[in-house]
């Protein structure tokens, strides 16, 4: 008899403390407000001809009086609809009371790694970009899963436009000439970008004269241009005839075969134009 009153008197106690902690979970829950997590814009950065930086920021705000932390991190980056990996916030991160914490989810990629042809994808104005996920966030109430979309474009870098002006003739002689070539490199792009060097073969009414190259241009401003003057020697012996009579005097097209050192990648580009030889 004494068993059984036991027996119920520790039912009645286990079942009395449940109901506590249930009345305690629903006062907590009404009195926790939903945390916010909402985007803040994107950043491009390590912009060359090869690939980029692209970060996604986000903001989470904690509008409780007790802190909470990430529980998990469910986050996906697709460039031109291509998945491409993506970096994170660590899980066990803090955000304390009533306050709030930027959160970055950076991917560095290859434009190789989202197009079959590099060249193609780089005639493109515009590039798209889509995030998607969700957060997990440990509360006083549990894991809350807070949704992440958002979607955007982003300038794709283009090649810089290369000009000459008309090269000027020094040291002339019967056997060759010093040609000083002028060469205006523009970038293109709204921003930055590094160019390592222009470097290619050069021929002068068709024939091939010699190799010539910028040097390293450093980080070009966005829409800045650089001027160049690039010498050669030209030696008459080994040029076409029509290249000595165009050095010695008159207009005659040019051809450059070069290719543009951007970051890690080198493109191919090449120029026609016409000249006027001075001397």
């Amino acid at each position: 008899m004494k068993l059984r009153l036991f027996v119920a008197a520790l039912t009645l106690s286990v079942l009395s403390g449940c109901a506590i902690l249930r009345d305690l979970l629903k006062l907590a829950s009404k009195s926790f407000n939903q945390p916010g997590f909402t985007f803040k814009n994107v950043s491009l950065t390590d912009i060359s001809l090869g690939g980029l930086n692209l970060d996604t920021i986000w903001e989470l705000e904690n509008p409780n009086n007790v802190a909470i932390s990430l529980a998990s991190v469910d986050y996906a980056l697709f460039i031109d609809n291509k998945q491409v990996v993506a970096g994170a916030p660590q899980n066990g991160l803090q955000i304390g009371a009533m306050g709030r914490s930027e959160l970055h989810f950076p991917a560095n990629f290859k434009f190789t790694d989202v197009a079959a042809v590099l060249e193609t994808f780089l005639t493109k104005d515009t590039a798209s970009w889509r995030a998607e996920g969700s957060l997990g966030v440990q509360t006083p109430v549990g894991v809350l899963k807070l949704p992440l979309a958002k979607d955007g474009q982003f300038e794709v870098p283009k090649v810089p436009a290369i000009v000459f002006g008309n090269p000027r003739v020094s040291n002339i002689n019967l056997t060759g000439a010093t040609i000083e070539f002028p060469m205006t490199v523009t970038n293109k792009n709204s921003y930055a970008l590094p160019i390592a060097g222009v470097t290619g073969n050069l021929a002068i009414a068709g024939g091939n004269v010699g190799t010539i190259s910028t040097g390293n241009l450093g980080a070009m401003d966005g829409k800045g241009a650089r001027q160049v003057s690039i010498p050669l020697t030209v030696n008459f012996l080994s040029a076409a005839g029509a290249a000595v009579n165009a050095i010695r005097g008159g207009s005659a097209p040019v051809t450059f075969n070069a290719q543009v050192q951007s970051g890690p990648q080198a493109l191919p580009i090449k120029i026609d134009q016409l000249v006027n030889f001075v001397r």
